[in-house]
């Protein structure tokens, strides 16, 4: 039985690559932050049967500060491929912690990297980069060639992330593999990244519990494609002889505009009656384009997503709607008489 090791398992990709991993039947390790309350509500269904499970997936208390402690779980574990997605991932957010959004997603990738060099524990090492080091892109699409113009602090610390697993796989001879991921959504994505927030938005403006929709650019042109192809992806690269650099994306770009546009339309509601422009939702320096080219990961081990925009921004509305049936969820809003 193959084990793994996942950082940020409780997050929308670390999630869904448990869900792959263990029906792949690998034993599977979450490190999780300790806190006064659950954050665990994306993957507590694996453990609603413990004798399919349950008996082989454990969480772990850690954070990506604490160097000794990723030491001590590398020892205990000896894992056999290690998913590192954790992160201060939002990256307006970042533009108000930008020393916290470097420590955590900049330097905690070296921190990892070097307990793994440390203790002489070689797994197969996956590292989450992201279209956002593209930054204000120099070729469009943008493909593993493309030069980085990283435009917030996040992206700067993925570029230094991305850097320091190409340094020590040269250096030290890791199997480690950078997956340059462009946008990728579902129903699981976090409530405060924009697509989230339009669908949630949505569901709750055809329930008659929101009236208004706030919203930065619309202008900004992402490539969106659907999280659970994107985590089998990664499972991909970590199977390859080698290490390398992968991008995965569906080469096809929407504006911001385009998904409100679609999502609303979904629900037969029009979108400009509900959104407002709010500028508190403008980045300092906006990526304005991005589009990822994925031949490489396509000739290589055959990925190819299937889920399109329009299913995509299906399948996230008509799952905050089915949600919002619930009447706890509605309970929960607290606009109810």
């Amino acid at each position: 039985m193959k084990k793994a090791l996942i950082t940020g398992i409780t997050g929308q990709d670390g999630s869904y690559l448990a869900d792959l991993l263990l029906e792949k039947g690998y034993e599977v390790h979450g490190i999780i932050r300790r806190a006064s309350t659950f954050n665990t509500a994306r993957i507590d269904h694996l453990y609603a049967d413990p004798h399919i499970n349950g008996v082989r997936m454990f969480l772990h208390y850690g954070d990506l500060s604490d160097s000794v402690n990723l030491v001590k779980l590398l020892y205990q574990l000896n894992p056999d491929e290690v998913y590192h997605l954790a992160a201060q991932s939002h990256v307006r957010v970042s533009f108000d912690i930008p020393e916290y959004t470097s420590d955590v997603t900049g330097v905690g990738t070296i921190r990892i990297l070097e307990a793994m060099r440390e203790t002489g524990i070689r797994p197969r090492f996956y590292q989450a980069s992201s279209s956002e080091m593209f930054g204000k892109v120099q070729d469009v699409p943008q493909r593993e060639t493309t030069p980085f113009w990283p435009r917030s602090p996040y992206a700067v610390a993925k570029v230094f992330a991305y850097w320091a697993t190409v340094n020590y796989r040269e250096s030290y001879g890791l199997h480690a593999s950078n997956g340059i991921l462009f946008n990728h959504e579902s129903p699981r994505r976090g409530e405060t990244f924009v697509t989230r927030k339009i669908t949630r938005a949505v569901a709750a403006i055809k329930h008659g519990l929101q009236h208004d929709l706030f919203l930065g650019n619309l202008d900004a042109k992402r490539d969106w494609g659907y999280a659970p192809e994107y985590v089998e992806g990664m499972w991909r690269m970590l199977q390859q002889d080698e290490g390398d650099d992968f991008v995965l994306a569906t080469g096809e770009t929407h504006t911001v505009r385009e998904f409100v546009e679609a999502a609303f339309a979904h629900v037969d509601l029009d979108w400009e009656k509900y959104v407002k422009h709010d500028d508190r939702y403008e980045r300092p320096a906006e990526v304005e384009l991005l589009i990822g080219d994925s031949a490489k990961a396509k000739a290589a081990f055959g990925w190819d997503p299937k889920i399109r925009f329009a299913d995509l921004v299906r399948i996230m509305v008509d799952a905050d709607i089915e949600a919002l049936e619930r009447p706890t969820a509605k309970a929960h809003l607290g606009r109810l008489p």
